[in-house]
């Protein structure tokens, strides 16, 4: 498992590891060509995958300087492997760069490291447990978030897939176990595993203690997620709910001498229908976040979120996409309007209604662009190391090449 919460050790081990692959790579290639009779086991998988984005806001930032501007800072470079070393067990690893603005600056990082035994298997029924640095079961997306292919638009729906907190929520630390079980009925999955979360988000902490010095830790959490689907995918049905704990120790006198303790239990419920020309999904999430010994008042909040999208089909390469996303940090007061009273902050600053409207193309297997628009109302989600000062009213354009190989 990889618990390294300095910033430095974690680079340079994932320096290590990428260049690592690099060389095996180019060995193996090398090898090859000198001895015929040599061969790459079968089993073993070898991808990557490169993506460039372009943003421009009328207001606000996202992803870098994008305000009435062009931020190309919004780019991934990832390389994995897997390898199927006997029928029951399987090793994964993921290394990326990516940069994403302040909220994600120029880091290279183990995305997932992964061991996987099925322990029993048969025609209707796997059993198995998994360890290492695990993609975190939550959601229809959050699996495979990572790839840029493998999402339906450019940005996710923001009020449940924070970008701003990535790490947090893409993978974690820990062992799962897992269960499958296929019936004349449909097939259902299950996953439940103990974690120690990602806490290395740059918005994460700021938007907690500010710019307080001092170290944020994840804590022993949990999450489970139960699946449903009916005739290979044509109905996706799934509730994810779990806890995740962190906690914050400062270098100053200026917060009470006990850690601050931050936890967070999410409970999304999840629904997808795929024809063979569009396909609608729906999600809606109840986040409740509880903040003691940080110098202030302990709060309990629950904040709810949702969203609807439509994607259809207008070619073979072409497909069209609109989403309705809202987000609200407290779901007793969605517009704000009590914690701008009591903090003295905007009210736009706790709630995001986004319509969205995109297109994606495949110009070959490999090569996909996607183009978006944005229209929002509100920054609840938008990351404070990035706007300061922010506006309610904006507009988003986004657009992203990705080549994988």
């Amino acid at each position: 498992m990889f618990f390294y919460n300095d910033r430095k050790t974690r680079y340079h081990l994932a320096s290590n590891i990428l260049g690592c692959a690099c060389l095996l790579l180019t060995g193996s290639a090398v090898f090859a060509e000198e001895n015929d009779n040599f061969t790459l086991p079968k089993s073993l998988q070898i991808h990557g995958f490169l993506s460039q984005g372009f943003l421009h806001t009328s207001d606000n930032n996202l992803f870098g300087h994008s305000d009435d501007n062009i931020s190309v800072d919004f780019r991934e470079l990832g390389l994995n492997a897997s390898w199927r070393i006997m029928p029951e067990l399987q090793v994964a690893l993921q290394v990326v760069w990516r940069n994403a603005g302040q909220t994600d600056q120029d880091d290279l990082r183990i995305d997932y490291g992964v061991a996987n035994y099925s322990f029993y298997s048969s025609e209707s029924t796997l059993l198995g447990i998994k360890a290492g640095r695990v993609p975190t079961p939550a959601g229809l997306y959050n699996d495979t978030r990572d790839v840029a292919s493998t999402r339906p638009s450019v940005l996710l729906p923001q009020s449940i897939y924070f970008d701003r907190n990535r790490n947090l929520g893409l993978s974690a630390d820990g062992g799962y176990f897992y269960a499958e079980q296929r019936t004349d009925y449909g097939d259902f999955l299950f996953n439940i595993g103990v974690i120690n979360p990602r806490t290395d988000d740059p918005s994460f902490k700021h938007a907690i203690v500010g710019d307080t010095p001092g170290e944020m830790t994840g804590d022993t959490s949990w999450i489970t997620r139960l699946n449903y689907e009916w005739q290979g995918g044509l109905v996706r049905l799934a509730v994810t709910y779990g806890e995740f704990n962190a906690e914050f120790q400062s270098h100053t006198e200026t917060i009470n001498s006990l850690p601050g303790s931050f936890k967070f239990n999410p409970l999304i419920f999840s629904a997808q229908y795929n024809a063979e020309k569009w396909s609608l999904t729906a999600e809606y999430a109840l986040r409740k976040i509880q903040l003691k010994n940080f110098g202030r008042q302990d709060s309990k909040t629950t904040g709810e979120s949702f969203y609807i999208q439509g994607t259809y089909k207008l070619t073979s390469y072409l497909e069209a996409l609109v989403r309705y996303d809202q987000y609200s940090a407290d779901k007793n007061d969605k517009n704000g309007e009590r914690f701008a009273e009591r903090f003295n902050v905007p009210n736009y600053t706790r709630f995001a209604k986004d319509w969205t409207f995109g297109l994606r193309t495949e110009l070959t297997p490999s090569l996909l662009i996607s183009a978006e628009y944005h229209r929002i109302n509100g920054t609840g989600w938008l990351s404070s190391l990035e706007n300061s000062n922010p506006t309610q009213h904006w507009d988003l354009y986004t657009m992203m090449i990705s080549y994988n190989f």
